[in-house]
């Protein structure tokens, strides 16, 4: 099955959905001959991703796929030895080594004709960047790519900037994050900001019947709008959500769109959050499995794990899940309820860019839950 995101992924930079404002900053700084450093920040599914793709491809020409070198940094926080595989990324000659990932040159970068091998993408910017054959400068011929840099930890942050001083002269470095104040003040003020708002759901809605149009499905009145709605800005996700109910013939009935949210991590979310304001945070119970009665983990612990398995989640997203859950206005609390919940949920997220144990932290934030849930239950 093709994958819609990928098929209808922007091949131009006016494609992008995104505002005018930030399509006109990438598409200029792409074309420049000294294109900048960049750090695109924004929440999930507002066209990061994208965007990093269509500047590596106008700036490093047909062949971008292979001399752009992307690394993910979150999943390189949860590994042993994250250090010595970040150091070997940048140096894949070894750690003593003077060649650098980003001191590498690449003969593409001279010349784009010299490559037969592309992607078939068209340039995204509607013509190839020119390059000026009397200009000392040497062309970019490599661009590095940090996903989610806001789980890079201040030392590799500081040895992304001494690299970025010392053997980036023909490589350039694009950093994604979610929070870009978690960044350096040393890697910030050398790269442009470029910040993704949340995209509204008036976008979110075009983007998703232009899909359906091109892929000649008809959807009843309003499901559309549901889907914008529960993606919560998120293209993403709102992409992934029209293309299952489309697939399944599940496209002329609203209620499939309550049905499928039912079975996602936000339903998850609730069931935890209502079982440690009950103050079931660890419910032992004795379930017969087989011949045999184990003891089993339920309660709010419990859900946490499952759910944590089933969509192989970190303990940072489990946050962003509780907050999205809170601000979306569907958890109906009171008022000063909400505001004691919101603040024990940030007082755990700072304890987890502290602790390398996060479900420690979050076990911590579930038992003042179910404090709060006490004493607000006394009369």
């Amino acid at each position: 099955m093709t994958v819609w995101l990928e098929q209808y992924q922007p091949r131009l930079f006016s494609e992008l959905v995104a505002p005018s404002s930030i399509i006109e900053t990438l598409e200029r700084a792409s074309i420049e001959s000294n294109p900048p450093h960049l750090l695109l920040s924004g929440p999930t599914g507002c066209g990061k991703t994208a965007a990093y793709k269509l500047v590596c491809r106008q700036v490093l020409g047909p062949a971008w796929a292979s001399t752009t070198h992307i690394l993910q940094a979150r999943d390189l926080a949860k590994t042993s030895g994250a250090m010595a595989k970040f150091e070997a990324f940048l140096r894949p000659a070894g750690s003593g080594s003077e060649d650098t990932l980003a001191g590498r040159t690449s003969l593409d970068a001279f010349d784009h004709s010299m490559s037969q091998i592309g992607d078939g993408t068209p340039p995204p910017a509607g013509q190839e960047s020119q390059r000026d054959p009397t200009s000392s400068r040497a062309p970019v011929s490599r661009i590095i790519v940090i996903e989610d840099a806001d789980y890079l930890g201040h030392a590799r942050q500081s040895y992304l900037r001494r690299m970025m001083e010392e053997s980036s002269r023909s490589a350039r470095f694009i950093f994604t994050t979610h929070t870009p104040s978690r960044m350096i003040e040393a890697l910030r003020s050398r790269v442009q900001h470029v910040r993704f708002p949340t995209l509204s759901r008036v976008m979110i809605e075009q983007r998703l019947n232009a899909i359906l149009g091109l892929e000649g499905h008809d959807a009843t009145l309003g499901i559309v709008g549901d889907v914008a709605h529960v993606a919560g800005g998120n293209l993403r996700k709102a992409i992934f959500m029209i293309q299952l109910l489309a697939q399944r013939d599940l496209l002329h009935d609203r209620k499939n769109v309550q049905t499928l949210m039912a079975n996602t991590s936000l339903r998850a979310v609730q069931l935890i959050l209502e079982e440690a304001l009950r103050g079931r945070v660890h419910d032992w119970r004795w379930e017969k499995k087989g011949e045999k009665n184990s003891r089993v983990l339920r309660g709010a612990m419990g859900a946490l794990d499952q759910m944590m398995n089933t969509h192989e989640m970190d303990s940072r997203e489990v946050v962003d899940r509780f907050h999205r859950f809170l601000t979306a206005g569907r958890s109906h609390f009171d008022p000063s309820l909400l505001t004691e919940l919101l603040d024990a949920l940030a007082r755990c997220d700072m304890a987890l860019q502290r602790s390398a144990q996060g479900r420690i932290q979050l076990e911590s934030f579930l038992h003042q839950v179910a404090d709060i849930g006490a004493a607000h239950a006394e009369p």
